[in-house]
């Protein structure tokens, strides 16, 4: 029974250190994540620290740094949790093995003390003849024979425990070990957060001294925002309109082919044939998605499909800027997408199968639109495109090269279903 007991333990702790083990390097994965955003954005601050005219894309920059590292506190603190668990795990199979190993010690000193006692032949001799009839006898030799392999085995599992006892306590060892240089790590993450913090304050401070270049800027970069989303709106407009009028001309079509078929019909003296379902006239619809043909409709399921998995434009990079309303200094300004901070010179691709809708250029930048069904995805500020309008592309396909805007390399990233602007971080991958 406390043999079952000791494996029944050692079964649900090997059970719970499977799960942080899984849960751990799931953490780990994480971190190593921010980490390498982390020196990314740093390489980026570096590079425009020295320029004398201070950037929103520096302040965003600085910004998501600070939410990183927070993230990475945060996951450092889980992975501490995760190790404590770990250690309270550990740390209670080494007290069930000392106190099994104990009773085990125990036991085989009686069975040594037992077997020195009756050592010689004579004895045992006389264990057996003394029985009352043979069956008794037999019992008892078979006694002997048993209580000599049990000896054996329980030096067996004494030898095991000490075994698992030893390795247990290896293990507890690394998890402290682990533990502490994780809190050293948390505190080095503090104080750089607090650094970061600081260089923040210092920009806050060079705004308010730049505040009306700093107005200058955002009312540009708003300019030119309106006129690209203009331009790609009345696209996606006319597109709409021109869908409408294909459905309309052909369930035209489709009501004058059938009114002829009643009339020859008739004239026949033959029966009129029911009115198809493309001829019947159609509802008024508001809606500002495009109707979509089979293989569009097709490609918008996939694209849905794929909603939070779908890969990112850029191979490497971090959302510097998110979606939505947000202020910088006393400025305000509307992102109906993500800008993407990433290396010099980056790649640009298609985050899913799809027609090329637009390639153009504004202030000397190209902007690339492409058709997934009902869905569209913009890929702004790009330096040079490799595909033309109408062009089909594959999922990560490269389309461009990233510009930069001042001295940072950053791409505008939108996704749209019909008019209405989709939150693009709800659609790639974490």
């Amino acid at each position: 029974m406390k043999l079952y007991k000791l494996l029944i333990t050692l079964l649900f702790t090997f059970l719970a250190i499977a799960v942080f083990a899984q849960s751990s390097n799931e953490l780990k994965r994480k971190k190593e994540a921010y980490e390498r955003e982390i020196e990314q954005l740093q390489k980026v601050l570096k590079k425009t620290a020295s320029g004398k005219k201070l950037t929103v894309q520096q302040y965003n920059a600085i910004n998501t740094q600070i939410r990183l590292r927070q993230s990475k506190i945060g996951v450092i603190n889980s992975e501490i949790k995760n190790l404590d668990n770990q250690i309270s795990a550990n740390t209670n199979t080494v007290h069930t093995l000392q106190g099994q190993l104990g009773d085990l010690k125990k036991e085989y000193a009686g069975m040594v003390r037992f077997a020195q006692r009756n050592r010689n032949a004579y004895d045992k001799m006389m264990f057996i003849f003394a029985a009352k009839d043979f069956n008794q006898a037999y019992k008892r030799i078979k006694y002997l024979q048993q209580f000599s392999q049990y000896r054996k085995k329980q030096a067996g599992y004494i030898e095991s425990t000490k075994k698992d006892l030893n390795g247990k306590i290896l293990v507890l060892d690394r998890t402290l070990k682990e533990k502490s240089n994780l809190l050293k790590d948390q505190e080095r993450e503090k104080d750089k957060l607090g650094k970061d913090k600081s260089v923040q304050a210092n920009l806050i401070g060079k705004f308010n001294k730049q505040e009306k270049q700093l107005k200058q800027d955002i009312a540009t970069r708003k300019k030119q925002q309106a006129q690209i989303d203009r331009a790609i709106t009345a696209a996606i407009n006319r597109e709409i309109a021109a869908r409408r009028r294909a459905e309309e001309e052909a369930r035209a079509a489709a009501a004058k082919a059938a009114a002829i078929a009643a009339a020859k019909a008739r004239a026949e003296n033959k029966p009129v044939a029911a009115t198809p379902a493309e001829a019947k006239p159609a509802k008024t619809s508001n809606s500002d998605v495009l109707t979509n043909t089979p293989a569009d409709a097709k490609l918008s399921s996939g694209f849905e499909n794929n909603r939070g998995r779908l890969p990112w434009p850029v191979a490497t990079g971090s959302i510097t800027e998110r979606f939505g309303v947000h202020k910088v200094d006393q400025a305000s300004i509307n992102n109906e997408g993500v800008n993407i901070t990433t290396a010099e010179g980056s790649s640009v691709r298609a985050v899913f199968d799809g027609e090329v809708f637009m390639v153009q250029t504004i202030y000397g930048k190209y902007f690339v639109v492409i058709k997934h069904g009902d869905y569209f995805t913009v890929y702004q500020n790009l330096r040079s495109v490799s595909v033309s309008k109408g062009e089909r592309v594959n999922t990560k396909q490269t389309i461009g090269v990233v510009a930069n805007t001042g001295d940072v390399a950053e791409l505008h990233f939108e996704i749209i279903r019909g008019q209405s602007k989709q939150n693009p971080e709800a659609w790639i991958s974490k």
